[in-house]
């Protein structure tokens, strides 16, 4: 028991400390490639000139099935204006589980699978859903939201970043 805490203690650090460079304001997002449901493939340099929001969600999570009405709504809002979202499902959650939610949903933004993980360890070990990551339009990362955001906040950041407040 007292072995085990210690390895969560330790997996818990190190993903914290991993997790650093994402939090100062402005750090370049880590150049990975996504594979979206459609069977597109791109990279994250691919959507420079947008603002962009990465967010790692599963079909099990129930914060991150609360908050995706709310999440269609905002890209319906700021997709004209430049605005890109990349909703990535975590390596645990099953495809066809996905699939169905997309689906079923009519989720309009690209939905990509983490099948090996890769894409949630090069985000600094991201273990916890939902975690967001908003981008600018040179790839820096501008914000990490850890559970479902303020949204007023969110919208005035995203108003900033793309330049034309509302």
């Amino acid at each position: 028991m007292k072995t085990k805490l210690i390895v969560a203690l330790a997996a818990l650090a190190l993903g914290a400390a991993s997790s650093y460079a994402f939090l100062k304001r402005e750090a370049p997002a880590p150049e990975v490639r996504f594979a979206t449901l459609t069977g597109d493939a791109f990279k994250t340099s691919d959507l420079r000139g947008k603002v962009v929001l990465v967010n790692f969600w599963a079909t099990s999570c129930d914060v991150c099935v609360a908050e995706m009405p709310k999440m269609v709504e905002t890209y319906k809002k700021f997709a004209p204006r430049g605005y890109e979202m990349v909703a990535v499902a975590m390596s645990y959650d099953r495809p066809d589980h996905v699939m169905a939610f997309a689906k079923q949903r009519g989720l309009p933004f690209k939905v990509a699978l983490d099948t090996d993980g890769s894409i949630a360890r090069s985000f600094g070990e991201i273990r916890v859903t939902p975690t967001t990551f908003v981008l600018d339009r040179q790839g820096r990362v501008l914000k990490r939201y850890l559970g479902e955001p303020d949204w007023a906040e969110f919208h005035g950041l995203l108003d900033k970043a793309l330049g034309n407040p509302a």
